[in-house]
């Protein structure tokens, strides 16, 4: 009786690590923004060829989209963690503290890679633009959602308009992350982050 044959594998096994190739992508589009990144700036820093790329991660902007997703839950997870505190005023301070971190760490590019990459983008890339406008809105939006929470509870006096105060906010975070990019120090950044706070609204309780 003769042996079973073995079963013929399916497909090839990825010769490369797919976790590490991604957070070189990560790093590189950070660096460069998505529109001065090319495949083949990408293929270089990943170690991998075009087909590879494609197979694992799709095309440039569908490896983008995957890179943002790394980039929300990594780096940029302080946003998340910061819209839970239990007061307007700890959300505020933990956003300008975790930009600060983040925008003046060594370990990887300086600035935002959400604002690096939608600074410049041309038609082509539009799809990409909009969707990063569309993700500040989205955060401008949940600020101030939470700041109308925190009027309602006493936090802000009637007068404080809260969509203004989260547009403020946004507003200050991003020109950090430009400033960043443009080679502020870190004390130059935390300066702007205390300018920042010094204008807060005071809490009617404290009276």
């Amino acid at each position: 009786m003769n042996a079973p044959k073995p079963a013929t594998p399916i497909g090839r096994p990825r010769a490369f690590d797919a976790d590490q190739a991604l957070e070189k992508a990560l790093l590189l589009f950070w660096e460069k923004g998505y529109e001065g990144t090319s495949l083949s700036d990408l293929t270089a820093a990943m170690g991998i060829n075009r087909p590879s790329l494609y197979a694992a991660f799709g095309n440039k902007q569908a490896l983008f989209q995957k890179v943002l997703a790394r980039y929300s839950e990594g780096p940029a997870a302080y946003v998340k963690a910061a819209l839970a505190l239990p007061t307007a005023r700890a959300t505020a301070e933990a956003l300008l503290r975790g930009a600060l971190d983040l925008q003046s760490d060594p370990a990887h590019p300086r600035g935002c890679l959400a604002i690096q990459s939608a600074l410049v983008c041309g038609d082509e890339a539009r799809p990409v633009r909009e969707q990063l406008i569309a993700q500040r809105c989205d955060m401008q939006a949940a600020l101030a959602a939470r700041f109308t929470r925190a009027r309602k509870a006493g936090e802000f006096s009637k007068d404080v308009d809260p969509a203004r105060l989260a547009r403020y906010l946004c507003t200050v975070l991003q020109g950090m992350a430009v400033q960043a990019t443009s080679g502020a120090t870190v004390e130059e950044l935390r300066g702007i982050a205390e300018q920042a706070m010094f204008a807060w609204p005071a809490d009617p309780r404290a009276k």
